[in-house]
């Protein structure tokens, strides 16, 4: 069980979930952490499938920018498959003992922010144009077994996607936004806007003090850590069917158009990437600060947006890093 946690007084502000209750945000409160919280034996525990997650041929391309429209579209319709059976799941277990106190719908559901941005990418009759992918529905189908045989296991389902959405998924959305010209009032990226979340960081806290929380012994911790990494292998089986359709759809690759991103531009050398050196910086490199702040400034729109992009690549590295 989670050793018990003394904390010193926090700056609190209260919000209301669907049912009700006030949920208490701590702002900027460092964590008493222990090495035996099981947040910090995921982070652990699933590294290495960050890491391989992080170099998947598609993943590295879209930080690249180099983001095919219709693939954007199958990956959006692939997600909403993977959240409505997840959210199905959670409301029909959200009074389980070991997942209660991490039920947050208004603040995390993506379900109907999906189906949003479905319907601009594809009109209002979406859902006859959209199916569940061969490489998705392994995914639908554990998280729905899941749900009904071991509702425990949600827990690593919704840590492993919902914490990512609200880390590294926000560098996705403003890379998105750039290489597809998608508006910049946020049509077909609802699913990356957290409007019930006001503070990213004290949430993400919150959460995983709730999580820590749970009462559950060491062997339900390693099957939910196990379950986390099983969860990471089936996104990257998503990844690895956009990658191989990618192959077959005759269109212009669009980029985000930052100077030395193109091919020609980069000679083959991924230290010319403006995205790859900005993930140096946020390592600690100071060769690549100086790169990329040199990239940037020597661009216009990068003028504009540099101070945003640091801390959403900041956002990135430290889930990735975590």
């Amino acid at each position: 069980m989670p050793a018990e946690k003394v904390a010193e007084p926090a700056k609190t502000s209260g919000v209301t979930n669907e049912r009700g209750k006030i949920i208490t945000e701590v702002e900027d409160v460092e964590d008493n952490l222990s090495p035996d919280d099981l947040s910090e034996l995921l982070a652990e525990g699933t590294k290495e499938s960050h890491d391989r997650a992080e170099n998947c041929q598609f993943v590295k391309d879209f930080l690249r920018g180099r983001i095919q429209r219709e693939l954007f579209k199958r990956g959006t319709a692939a997600l909403y498959f993977v959240y409505t059976a997840m959210e199905e799941e959670i409301e029909r277990n959200r009074d389980h003992p070991q997942f209660a106190p991490i039920y947050f719908p208004t603040e995390l559901h993506r379900r109907e922010a999906l189906a949003r941005d479905l319907e601009y990418f594809y009109g209002e009759d979406w859902e006859n144009q959209v199916t569940c992918s061969p490489g998705t529905q392994p995914y639908v189908d554990r998280i729905q077994e899941v749900g009904r045989e071991d509702p425990v296991l949600l827990v690593a389902h919704s840590y492993t996607r919902y914490m990512g959405d609200l880390s590294g998924g926000q560098i996705l959305k403003k890379v998105a936004q750039r290489a597809l010209k998608l508006p910049s009032s946020g049509e077909g990226l609802h699913f990356y806007q957290f409007e019930g979340i006001h503070s990213t960081k004290s949430f993400k806290q919150l959460y995983r003090s709730r999580m820590n929380e749970l009462e559950m012994d060491q062997e339900t911790k390693e099957r939910i850590i196990a379950e986390s990494n099983l969860a990471f292998k089936f996104n990257m089986e998503v990844f690895t069917e956009l990658e191989e359709e990618g192959k077959s759809i005759k269109e212009e690759v669009l980029d985000a158009g930052f100077p030395g991103h193109g091919h020609g531009d980069m000679d083959g050398d991924i230290n010319k990437c403006p995205y790859y050196a900005a993930k140096m910086v946020a390592s600690g490199n100071t060769n690549f600060a100086c790169q990329l702040a040199m990239m940037l400034l020597r661009h216009p729109v990068g003028q504009m947006v540099l101070a945003s992009w640091a801390a959403a690549v900041a956002g990135l590295a430290a889930w990735y890093l975590m």
